[in-house]
C-alpha cells in the first residue's frame, strides 16, 4: 500500500506535469548551420557596428560635400535695451530708455575657391567607397572566425568518433589479452600492456569530449545568441571543393574588398593633395543680405519699420601669408598620398601571397585526404591481419598494438586534412570577398 507521501508526490506531478518539466536537465547545445551562425555573428558583432558607424561617418562627410555647392543662407534677429544716465558738466542727465530691434537674412555663394569643392568631393565618394569595402572586409573577417570555429566543432566530433573507434578495439584486445593471460599462455605483463592501451584510448575521449565542450563554446560567443550552439552533424562528413582554377581565383583575389578598399583610399587622398595645392589660389563669391531696423519704448516682437537695408556685395579673398600653413598641409596630403599608393602596390601584393599560401594549402589538404582513405584502409586491413595472427598465437602484443596506433594515427590525420582543407578555402573566401561553390 502507498505510503500518503508516495500519493502526495503522484498528484502534484499530475496537476503541475510543467514543474517535473522545468526541473528537466537540458537538451545540449543547438544544432546550427554554418551559414545561420555567420549570419548571426555577423549581425551581432562589434566589428560590423563599427564598420557600420564608419560608413554613416563617411556618407554624412560626402553630403557635406555635396553641400558645400549650394549657397549659405543665415538668419538672425536681435533685441537690446539701452537707458540709463550720462555725467556732463558735472551733472548726472538721464538718457532715453527704448528698445531697439534687428532682423534679417544673408545668403552668399562662392563662385571659385580654385576646385577645391569639387576635390573635397572627388575625396569624400572615394572614402565612402573604401568604408562600404571596409564593411565587406569585416563580414568575412567574421565570417572567416565563425568558419574556424564552426570547423574545430566538426573536428572534435570526428576525433571522438575516432577515439571511440580506438576505444572499442582496444577494449576487444584487451578481452582476448586477459583471456589468454586466464589460459596461461601469456603473461600478466601482457595484459597490463592492453589495459594501458585501452587506458590510452579512454583519455582520447574525454580529450576530444573536452574539446568538443570547448569550441562549441567558442562558436556560441561568436555567434553571440543566448543559448548554446553547435554544428550540424550532417556536415561533418562534407569535404570542400573550388571548382575554378588558379588565374580566375588569383583575379577575384586582386578585385578583393582589401584591394578594392586601398585603391579607393589612394583616389581620396590624391584628391585631398590637390584640395590642399588650390589653398594657393584665390576664391570669389557673390552674396545678399537684407535687414531691418525698429526701435519702441516697450519690448515687443515686430513694429513698425524704420529702416530697410538691400545689400548686393562680391567678395574676393586671398591670403598672402598664413605662418606656412598651407605648405604644411600640402606636405601632409602629399605624404598621405604617397603612402596610400604603397599601400595599394602591397594589398595587391598580399593578395597574391596569401592565394599562393592559401590555394597550396587547400591542395595539400586535399591530396592528404586521399591518402590517409587509403592509409586506413591499408592500416585497417594490418590490424585485422595482426589480431588474427595474435589470436592463433603467431604475433606478439606489439605487433598487434603497433598497427592499432598506426590506425589511430591515420584517422586523426585525415580528421586534420579535412581540417585544413576547410579553413584554407575559407581564408580564400575571405581575401576574394565572396562564398566560393
Amino acid at each position: 500500500m502507498r505510503s500518503p507521501f508516495v500519493r502526495l508526490a503522484v498528484v502534484v506531478a499530475l496537476a503541475f506535469p510543467a514543474l517535473g518539466a522545468a526541473q528537466a536537465p537540458d537538451a545540449g547545445p543547438q544544432a546550427i548551420s554554418l551559414d545561420d551562425a555567420v549570419r548571426q555573428a555577423q549581425a551581432n558583432s562589434w566589428q560590423t557596428v563599427q564598420a557600420r558607424s564608419a560608413s554613416r561617418v563617411a556618407d554624412a562627410n560626402f553630403k557635406s560635400a555635396v553641400a558645400a555647392f549650394l549657397p549659405s543662407l543665415s538668419v538672425g534677429q536681435s533685441a537690446y535695451h539701452s537707458g540709463g544716465a550720462i555725467f556732463l558738466q558735472g551733472s548726472l542727465i538721464p538718457t532715453s530708455s527704448q528698445w531697439s530691434y534687428s532682423k534679417g537674412y544673408s545668403v552668399g555663394l562662392t563662385l571659385f575657391d580654385g576646385g577645391a569643392r569639387f576635390l573635397n568631393y572627388a575625396a569624400a565618394r572615394a572614402n565612402l567607397a573604401a568604408a562600404d569595402q571596409n564593411q565587406v572586409i569585416q563580414r568575412y573577417a567574421i565570417a572567416l572566425n565563425v568558419k574556424e570555429a564552426y570547423f574545430a566543432v566538426l573536428e572534435a566530433r570526428e576525433a571522438e568518433a575516432a577515439a571511440d573507434q580506438q576505444l572499442a578495439e582496444a577494449n576487444e584486445q584487451l578481452a582476448v589479452t586477459q583471456a589468454k593471460v586466464a589460459g596461461g599462455s601469456l603473461s600478466r605483463a601482457e595484459s597490463l600492456t592492453s589495459a594501458v592501451a585501452a587506458g590510452q584510448a579512454k583519455l582520447a575521449v574525454i580529450t576530444a569530449q573536452g574539446s568538443l565542450v570547448t569550441a562549441n563554446a567558442a562558436l556560441s560567443r561568436l555567434v553571440g545568441g543566448t543559448r548554446e550552439v553547435t554544428a550540424m552533424p550532417a556536415d561533418t562528413a562534407l569535404v570542400p571543393t573550388i571548382s575554378l582554377d588558379s588565374a580566375t581565383l588569383e583575379k577575384l583575389v586582386l578585385e578583393g574588398p582589401s584591394v578594392r578598399q586601398a585603391a579607393r583610399l589612394v583616389d581620396a587622398d590624391r584628391s585631398s593633395r590637390w584640395a590642399a595645392i588650390t589653398r594657393y589660389l584665390p576664391s570669389f563669391g557673390v552674396g545678399y543680405s537684407y535687414s531691418r531696423y525698429y526701435a519702441s519704448d516697450h519690448f515687443m516682437i515686430g513694429g513698425g519699420s524704420l529702416v530697410n537695408n538691400h545689400t548686393l556685395y562680391y567678395f574676393a579673398n586671398y591670403s598672402l601669408f598664413d605662418n606656412f600653413q598651407r605648405e604644411a598641409n600640402v606636405i601632409t596630403a602629399s605624404a598621405n598620398a604617397d603612402n596610400a599608393r604603397a599601400q595599394l602596390r602591397d594589398a595587391r601584393l598580399a593578395a597574391r601571397e596569401n592565394l599562393a599560401q592559401y590555394l597550396a594549402q587547400f591542395r595539400t589538404a586535399q591530396q592528404t585526404i586521399d591518402l590517409q582513405r587509403l592509409t586506413i584502409e591499408s592500416a585497417e586491413e594490418n590490424v585485422a591481419a595482426e589480431d588474427a595472427k595474435y589470436r592463433a598465437g603467431a604475433a606478439a602484443l606489439v605487433d598487434v598494438l603497433t598497427a592499432q596506433t598506426a590506425l589511430a594515427t591515420a584517422r586523426q590525420n585525415l580528421i586534420q586534412a579535412r581540417l585544413n582543407a576547410r579553413t584554407a578555402k575559407a581564408q580564400i573566401e575571405a581575401i576574394i570577398g565572396k562564398d566560393l561553390e
